[in-house]
């Protein structure tokens, strides 16, 4: 597998930005004004002026004035701002460059020398998880990297369809023929992903979303999954190797990252869900 994914680069500040501080595209050097920005992110996250203004601990009419465009922000003000409206990283450099100031947020990948504790972490969460599967996502779910364990989920399918995990997933011509429960997967999955595009407002996880939702699918997907007795989650069903195995999965992101790359990682770590899997899986990789 890939040890890193390609990752955007660039600002508009200043030439000797260009290659250290990132996630600016051509597109953003021509963006909305800070505070008509500020206003679509604050009704974005469905707030009124006088929430933000309680939330950020100042007044209404300076939000409002920044809003106009009547005051101009402080870097720190906006930095304030952001961090009140939860937004990622990468919106947060967004936001600095709409107010004119430089991204103060790295964009740095993950093969680079300065990324190598990160990288050695994560290899390590991968290796020791085998032989139960486990895939490392960015933002857009595209693979980073996995474990020998995906070898089981992944068998027969194209790799290209594979380098991103949900399509991988959910195309006929992937994994999907091969889930038993396809309709409560599928509909956990497009879940997960409509509350990170409320979270990120991302345009390019909207068409994910929106070319998701045209797969096609013989099963009922329920809007809400009652539990049945016993129930304590929703499994992943497959059949692979000739017989039923079942999963569910645990989601680690890193706690404190002041790097975007770094908070936008995302490793997904498959467990057996039942005796019969985890027998199954012992005894392959002995």
């Amino acid at each position: 597998m890939s040890r890193g994914g390609a990752y955007l680069r660039g600002n508009r500040r200043a030439a000797r930005w260009a290659d250290s501080v990132g996630g600016v595209t051509v597109a953003m050097l021509h963006q909305r004004p800070f505070g008509e920005l500020l206003r679509q992110w604050r009704e974005h996250r469905r707030l009124s002026q006088l929430e933000l203004s309680n939330l950020a601990e100042i007044s209404t009419r300076h939000i409002s004035f920044l809003e106009t465009g009547r005051a101009t922000p402080s870097r720190d003000m906006v930095l304030h701002l952001a961090e009140h409206l939860d937004l990622p990283l990468r919106e947060r450099n967004h936001l600095l460059l709409a107010a004119g100031y430089a991204p103060v947020y790295s964009e740095t990948p993950l093969a680079s020398p300065q990324m190598a504790a990160v990288y050695d972490a994560v290899r390590r969460l991968l290796s020791a998880h085998d032989p139960y599967p486990a895939v490392v996502v960015d933002r857009l779910w595209n693979l980073v990297d996995a474990n020998k364990g995906i070898g089981l989920l992944a068998e027969g399918i194209d790799p290209d369809l594979l380098s991103n995990v949900l399509r991988g997933t959910l195309h006929p011509e992937g994994l999907a023929p091969h889930i038993v429960n396809l309709g409560e997967w599928r509909a956990h999955l497009l879940g997960r992903l409509r509350r990170q595009i409320t979270l990120t407002a991302d345009p390019q996880l909207r068409e994910l979303y929106a070319e998701l939702r045209d797969y096609p699918c013989d099963q009922p997907e329920p809007e809400v999954e009652l539990p049945g007795p016993g129930d304590i989650l929703v499994p992943l069903r497959v059949r692979r190797a000739g017989r039923e195995l079942s999963f569910f999965s645990i989601v680690a992101t890193f706690g404190t990252p002041l790097d975007i790359t770094v908070s936008e990682l995302a490793i997904e770590s498959f467990y057996p869900a039942d005796a019969t899997t985890a027998a199954f899986l012992r005894d392959t990789s002995s």
